[in-house]
């Protein structure tokens, strides 16, 4: 399925490059998207498509840092209705599992899990359904987005206990450091920031559970206008964020989604699929994205996607891609960065 951001997301990111010089009309029209589409506050772009906006950004401005910059990462993230769900939730923590709840409205590109660590919690940020490398600025300027909105959100000064990237250690660290002003860790196993326990508890000056529950219910005719509310859409989602810690049982992904497992297989025969259809599918579109990315070797990659045996993640790649992973991944990398696989 294409993976999408919103149109509201896209235009704040491109304010943003504005505001740091860059040619935004130009930029637009070399990523092979038409302007146009840019004044329909429905619109979505895909996944690339916003990755060829900030390489273009980045080569244009020099700025290898582009984004890291609190000022403007306040100023310019535009989250639409789901900051304003934060923002009427009882405490940040609350908030923010709105935001893994109702994530798929501003990116379904995008995955985010809220994962204890003790008293604290980790805010996970990934992505999926790009075929191209993603920008380390985009990913950096998300958990910066995150820092920014926690702060606006409970009006006080949350800060991160540490940030772990998965790209390596850039030449540039020390603006990661002005802006993120705690431990940070390169190649890591995640993207991923840790907030403190006091943070998460602090209440949200203001909520407002008659406003929540408006605010949640446009989030919900969204999520349904996407088309993300089947329980094949959830399944593939849980799948995803699941299997680089190992191929998923069925009866977890009911579990975590409060039904029996018969349930589920029910539930997904009436919507004419499976589980195991649903498990391959998520493979085939995360192996797109790492196998697009070189500092993945292959049998990283075959172990990211769950596979015991490599053996297995060779035969499954010709049956996706009609060609061995090393093939494919030499194919894609070659292509233009506008052109779709």
């Amino acid at each position: 399925m294409q993976r999408t951001s919103s149109c509201s997301w896209v235009k704040g990111v491109l304010e943003m490059f504005a505001a740091r010089g860059v040619d935004v009309p130009a930029a637009v029209w070399r990523a092979g998207i038409d302007p146009v589409r840019l004044e329909n506050p429905n619109e979505r772009f895909g996944a690339d498509e916003v990755s060829a906006l900030w390489e273009l950004a980045v080569a244009e401005t020099g700025d290898a840092a582009l984004g890291l910059d609190r000022e403007l990462t306040s100023k310019y993230v535009n989250a639409d209705v789901l900051a304003f769900a934060m923002a009427s939730s009882p405490d940040l923590r609350a908030g923010l599992r709105a935001v893994a709840r109702y994530m798929a409205v501003v990116s379904d590109a995008a995955t985010f899990e809220l994962l204890p660590e003790g008293p604290n919690a980790w805010l996970v940020l990934g992505s999926v359904g790009n075929s191209r490398p993603v920008p380390r600025q985009r990913y950096a300027f998300g958990m910066l987005a995150l820092v920014t909105t926690c702060q606006w959100v409970t009006r006080r000064p949350v800060e991160p206990l540490a940030v772990e990237f998965k790209f390596a250690r850039p030449p540039e660290v020390q603006r990661y450091h002005e802006a993120f002003r705690c431990p940070l860790r390169f190649d890591q196993a995640e993207n991923r920031m840790l907030l403190a326990a006091d943070d998460l508890a602090a209440p949200v000056p203001s909520r407002n559970p008659k406003m929540l529950a408006m605010h949640e219910h446009v989030l919900r005719e969204r999520i349904t206008a996407l088309g993300n509310t089947s329980i094949s859409y959830r399944v593939s989602e849980e799948i995803v964020r699941r299997l680089h810690r190992g191929e998923p049982r069925r009866e977890q992904i009911a579990a975590s989604l409060a039904l029996a497992d018969r349930t589920l297989q029910r539930r997904l025969q009436e919507e004419s699929t499976s589980f195991q259809h649903l498990l391959d599918e998520a493979r085939r579109e995360l192996a797109r994205k790492y196998l697009a990315e070189e500092r993945y070797a292959l049998n990283q990659v075959a172990d990211l996607l769950g596979f015991v045996d490599q053996s297995n993640f060779f035969r499954a790649c010709k049956r996706w891609f009609s060609e061995p992973p090393g093939q494919y991944r030499r194919r894609i990398i070659a292509q233009p960065a506008n052109e779709d696989d």
